[in-house]
C-alpha cells in the first residue's frame, strides 16, 4: 500500500513540472502578442511564489528575459507605426501648405480685382447698361464675385486651421517617437541585464542545486542576523569613547556568518530609523561592482551627497548598494530579502574608521550564526551607525 503511494506521489509531482514546462512553451507559442505577455506575467508571477530550486529559479529568468524580449518587439512595431504616421501627417502638411499657398494668392487677386471695382455704383451701372436685363446680369455678377470670394476666405480660414492641427499632431508623434526610443533603449539594456544576472547565477552556483541552496542558506542565516542586530537583539559591550577618523574595528577575512566574502556592511540609524549611507556619505573615488560585474553599468546607484568621511579609506568598491539593489532584484537574494538595509563596500585596507565622536561598543549576534559587528553610537546626535562582519580592535 505504501508503495503504490509513493509511486502516485512521484507520479504527481512528475506530472506538475511536467505541466508547467508545457506552460512555459505554450506562453512562447502563443501568436497574439498580449495574450502571449498576459501568459508570461502569470507564469512569472507563479514562479515568483514558488521558485525554490536553481531549476525554478533559472526558468523565472528564462520568463523574465522572454517577456522583455516581446516588450521589445511591441516597442519596435509600436515605432514603426509612429514613423508611419508622422510620414502620412508629413505628406498631409505638404499638401495643405501647397493648397494654402494657392488659395491665399487667388484670394488676394480677388481682392485687387475687387479694389479696382470698388468705385463702381448702382448709378453708374444704370447709366453704362442699355437695358434691364443687363443691369440684372451685372448686378448678379458683382453679388456671385462677393459670395465667391467670401467662400475663398473661409477656405483659407479652414486649411489654416487644419494645417496648424496637423503641424501640433506631428510635434506630438514625434515626441510620443523619442519616448518610444528611449523606451526601447532601457528595455534592450533590461534583456542585456537579465542575460548577464542569468549568466551570473549559473557561474556562481556552478550550475550545482546543491551550491544553490547552501548559498540560500547563507543569505538567510546573514539576513535574520543581520535585523536582529537592528532589532538591538544583539549582546553589545561599552569599549571606548572615540573621535571621528579613528580605526574602530577591521573587516574579517573570507567568511562571516555565512557572508562568502569580506567586506563591511555599512548601516546608519536616525530616530531609531534605518537610512540610506548615500544621503551622509561625501563623494569619493569608486569602483561600482554592485551589477553583473564590476564596471558595467547595470548596478546600483552610487551617489553620496552628504558631509562624512568614509568608514573605510577610498577608493571605494561597492559590493551592494542600498534599498531595492540589483542583487535583490537578479539573484537568489530576492527570494530571501527585498530591501538592502546598508551598503556592503570594500576599501584600499581592512581598517574600519569611525565617522563621527561617539561611543563605540562591540556586538555579536549568535542565533543562526555568529556575526560580530561594532556599533557607534554619535556624540550629541540621534545617529548610531554600525558596522558589520568586523572584529573590533
Amino acid at each position: 500500500m505504501l508503495k503504490k503511494a509513493v509511486i502516485a506521489i512521484f507520479i504527481f509531482i512528475s506530472l506538475f513540472f511536467l505541466t508547467r514546462r508545457v506552460f512555459s512553451l505554450e506562453c512562447v507559442q502563443i501568436a497574439d502578442t498580449k495574450q502571449r505577455e498576459d501568459c508570461l506575467i502569470r507564469q512569472l508571477n507563479d514562479l515568483a511564489r514558488t521558485a525554490s530550486t536553481l531549476k525554478s529559479e533559472i526558468q523565472y529568468m528564462d520568463t523574465q528575459i522572454a517577456l522583455t524580449a516581446l516588450k521589445i518587439q511591441q516597442t519596435e512595431e509600436k515605432i514603426k507605426t509612429t514613423e508611419k504616421e508622422i510620414e502620412i501627417l508629413n505628406s498631409r502638411i505638404e499638401g495643405l501648405d501647397t493648397s494654402l499657398n494657392y488659395l491665399s494668392k487667388l484670394l488676394v487677386e480677388r481682392i485687387i480685382e475687387g479694389y479696382k471695382k470698388r468705385s463702381v455704383s448702382i448709378f453708374n451701372l444704370l447709366f453704362d447698361t442699355s437695358n434691364a436685363s443687363e443691369l440684372i446680369g451685372k448686378i448678379k455678377y458683382m453679388k456671385t464675385a462677393q459670395d465667391n470670394n467670401q467662400k475663398v476666405l473661409v477656405q483659407v480660414q479652414e486649411t489654416k486651421l487644419n494645417f496648424e492641427e496637423q503641424k501640433k499632431l506631428r510635434e506630438e508623434k514625434k515626441l510620443e517617437l523619442d519616448s518610444l526610443k528611449k523606451t526601447l533603449d532601457n528595455q534592450k539594456a533590461t534583456l542585456n541585464n537579465q542575460r548577464l544576472a542569468k549568466q551570473k547565477v549559473l557561474e556562481t552556483t556552478q550550475n550545482d542545486e546543491t551550491v544553490y541552496q547552501r548559498l540560500l542558506e547563507q543569505t538567510r542565516a546573514e539576513y535574520a542576523a543581520i535585523q536582529g542586530i537592528i532589532a538591538r537583539k544583539g549582546s553589545e559591550t561599552e569599549l571606548r569613547q572615540v573621535t571621528k577618523g579613528e580605526t574602530i574595528a577591521s573587516i574579517i577575512q573570507g567568511a562571516s556568518c555565512n557572508s562568502s566574502g569580506g567586506h563591511l556592511h555599512f548601516i546608519v540609524e536616525e530616530n531609531s530609523n534605518v537610512q540610506n549611507p548615500f544621503s551622509y556619505l561625501k563623494s569619493v573615488d569608486n569602483t561600482n561592482c554592485s551589477g553583473s560585474s564590476c564596471g558595467s553599468g547595470d548596478g546600483d546607484p552610487f551617489n553620496p551627497s552628504g558631509g562624512w568621511d568614509w568608514p573605510l579609506n577610498p577608493p571605494i568598491e561597492l559590493e551592494q548598494g542600498y534599498g531595492s539593489t540589483w542583487g535583490v532584484r537578479n539573484t537568489w537574494v530576492g527570494r530571501i530579502y527585498s530591501f538592502h538595509n546598508g551598503i556592503d563596500i570594500n576599501g584600499s585596507s581592512n581598517n574600519v574608521l569611525a565617522v563621527a565622536d561617539g561611543t563605540l561598543y562591540r556586538g555579536i549576534y549568535s542565533v543562526v550564526c555568529a556575526l560580530s559587528y561594532v556599533r557607534l553610537v554619535h556624540k550629541d546626535s540621534n545617529i548610531a551607525t554600525y558596522y558589520l562582519h568586523v572584529y573590533s580592535n
